[in-house]
C-alpha cells in the first residue's frame, strides 16, 4: 500500500474531514512538495499518498493545517494559537513495507505513531 495517512480530531471525537495536508520529500533542511490535498469525510485521503512502486527509502515530511481546520470548525483559537501547521518528519527504510503516519489532534496536543 505504500504510504497512508489519516487524521482524527480528539476534541470532536470524529475524523478530520477537509483538514489540508501536504506532503514533501526532505533532503537536510531542503523540503520539496510532493503533494497537496484535502482530506475526505472519513479524515483519510482517497488513494496512498505513495504506491509501493512509487515509494522509495528516504525522509519526509507530511504536514497538516491544524488550525485552520479547527477554525472552520468554529473553534475560537487565541492569537496567536497555540498549534497552526504540525510538521510530522519521518523516515521510510523499506519501500516494500506499508507505512501508515495517523495524526491525532486537538487544538492544544498531538500524537503520531507508525500505523499498520
Amino acid at each position: 500500500m505504500g504510504l497512508s495517512t489519516h487524521v482524527l480530531d480528539t476534541m470532536h471525537g470524529c475524523p478530520a474531514a477537509g483538514m489540508a495536508v501536504a506532503l514533501y520529500a526532505t533532503d537536510g533542511g531542503a523540503a520539496t512538495l510532493v503533494k497537496q490535498l484535502v482530506l475526505n469525510h472519513d479524515g483519510r485521503t482517497d488513494a496512498p499518498l505513495f504506491d509501493n512502486a512509487s515509494l522509495r527509502p528516504g525522509t519526509y515530511r507530511l504536514s497538516f493545517d491544524v488550525a485552520a481546520y479547527f477554525r472552520a470548525r468554529g473553534v475560537e483559537l487565541p492569537e496567536p494559537n497555540f498549534l497552526n501547521v504540525v510538521h510530522l518528519d519521518f523516515g521510510v527504510a523499506h519501500a516494500d513495507q506499508h507505512y501508515h503516519v495517523p495524526l491525532l489532534v486537538s487544538p492544544w496536543s498531538y500524537s503520531t505513531y507508525r500505523g499498520s
